[in-house]
């Protein structure tokens, strides 16, 4: 149906110049859809604003969507994290100066400390994060599934004031304070009885400012024996990465009846001279750590690996064991750079200590016990060992008589065997080996292999034994002592002592 009355009847149609003649000039009819109703539009208009309504909703609450009119901010960090197929809130991450905490290097910062390890615990864990600045603070606690993260140009700063220091009762494999009877002072930064605990940064610094504790100590005038900078007991699963620790009072980094340990890219840093007892780290009574990767230049040894010290350290019974040591670079003036003992007490076993680098150091290498330790200390190794400069290169000393009080058996005598060293080199060491045995502490099964050492005096014997029995495996510089059965590169017999239990030690030079 051609609706022509409506098409003719519009003045607007009839004079646009769109509606042109066709052909013959006959007119071309417009067809007109029927006009929509005002109910209509209204309709039409509500139901695409609730369709609108309805997408927008849909964009807003669904998760993981992507928004797609507007974009929320994105977090600094995700509420939830994905664990074993389900969601689980992320451990919190707090600022130390969102506790009143001030980098100036004169404000008292422990309050802050605490009340930021606190509000960790209560989370079940999480990181705290001191950023760049001096935050002077007196000693505070660390909490489980704790990551302490020192911010490139932080540095915590021990307040000098001994004071401020809380007393903690003696360790009880040492029967008391190591330097006086009854308490000693706790560590700067402190742990016990926990779990996942890790202190790590961009190289930020804990500094003991232990210059005030040393000049007491030579002074005499402590009551108590000295705290550590860093001290863990107890605890497992221990990670100590990217950081430097400095001028601790005491022994700087100390765990303790630990677990599953891991220290690596650490400088440890105290004076050469002046600085006593400022041991780099010292695993204690410790099973299965690993320290890598790290530079370590104190007052004391490099690493010294313990256990307990005589009576008590029988008693207490647990050993140093699994403990791997690589890839460190030590200097050492007044000690040794690696260090078993002397409290080994609880015993030694199964340590590596390989690709080491000791400079400028009093000693290199060194297992020092007494009788009254008991215990044992067996399954060494030490391999692709380089020293440069030391005094005396290889030490076992037997006679190490530094005991805590009158009440230590001297018949409890410790073991000491399987003792490996290979591929041992280095130049300016005045005497490359000093294994003291005696006849009540034999020193058993030593072995020799790849050496080469270049001396700074050629007049005197340099490789000097007492009560040892062992073998040198192939090429040995310099001369080994007598004490030693030789064999050739293909492990044949060549010579068989029957000189272990002479002595040559010589510590004129």
């Amino acid at each position: 149906m051609v609706e022509t009355a409506v098409a003719v009847s519009s003045p607007r149609v009839a004079s646009s110049p769109r509606a042109g003649l066709g052909r013959g000039g006959a007119h071309h009819h417009r067809r007109w859809a029927p006009a929509i109703s005002p109910s209509y539009r209204v309709i039409l208009l509500a139901l695409w604003l609730v369709g609108f309504a309805l997408v927008f909703l849909w964009q807003s609450t669904s998760v993981g969507r992507v928004g797609l009119y507007t974009r929320s901010p994105l977090p600094k960090r995700a509420p939830y994290v994905a664990e074993m197929g389900q969601w689980v809130a992320s451990p919190p991450v707090y600022d130390l100066r969102e506790f009143g905490g001030v980098g100036d290097g004169l404000t008292l910062n422990t309050a802050a400390f605490v009340a930021a390890v606190a509000a960790l615990a209560e989370r079940g864990g999480g990181r705290l994060i001191v950023p760049a600045g001096r935050w002077l603070t007196a000693p505070f606690n660390l909490t489980s599934r704790m990551t302490l993260f020192l911010s490139a140009g932080a540095e915590i700063l021990g307040i000098q004031d001994e004071r401020y220091w809380p007393l903690m009762s003696p360790l009880p494999s040492y029967g008391y304070g190591r330097e006086h009877n009854g308490p000693r002072y706790g560590s700067l930064i402190h742990g016990q009885d926990l779990k996942d605990v890790t202190i790590t940064g961009h190289n930020g610094t804990i500094n003991g400012q232990g210059q005030s504790w040393w000049i007491k100590f030579r002074n005499k005038v402590l009551n108590h024996t000295r705290g550590p900078l860093v001290q863990l007991m107890w605890s497992s699963n221990i990670t100590i990465s990217n950081i430097t620790l400095r001028d601790s009072p005491f022994w700087t980094l100390h765990t303790y009846d630990c677990k599953n340990v891991t220290i690596s890219e650490t400088t440890i840093l105290a004076p050469i001279a002046g600085a006593p007892n400022t041991d780099g780290i010292d695993p204690d009574s410790c099973e299965n750590v690993v320290i890598k990767n790290c530079y370590i230049s104190v007052g004391d040894d490099g690493i010294a690996i313990k256990s307990g010290w005589d009576q008590y350290g029988i008693a207490y019974g647990r050993p140093s064991t699994n403990i791997t040591i690589r890839n460190v670079t030590i200097r050492s003036m007044v000690s040794a750079g690696v260090s078993i003992g002397s409290e080994m007490s609880g015993g030694v076993s199964n340590i590596l200590v390989e690709n080491v680098h000791i400079w400028d150091s009093r000693r290199g290498v060194r297992i020092k016990t007494a009788p009254g330790r008991g215990a044992y200390v067996t399954n060494i190794v030490y391999r692709n060992i380089t020293l440069e400069h030391v005094r005396v290169g290889i030490v076992i000393k037997t006679d190490y008589n530094e005991h805590p009080d009158e009440g230590f058996d001297p018949k409890a005598v410790p073991i000491i065997e399987n003792i490996s060293y290979s591929s041992i080199h280095g130049h300016g060491v005045r005497v490359p080996v000093r294994i003291q045995g005696s006849a009540e502490v034999p020193v058993k099964n030593v072995t020799f292999r790849d050496m080469s050492i270049g001396l700074v005096d050629r007049k005197h014997h340099v490789f000097q034994c007492s009560f040892v029995q062992g073998q040198v495996i192939g090429y040995v510089f310099p001369v080994p002592c007598k004490n030693l059965d030789l064999y050739n590169e293909r492990h044949e017999l060549v010579k068989q002592s029957t000189l272990q239990n002479i002595s040559d030690i010589d510590y004129s030079f």
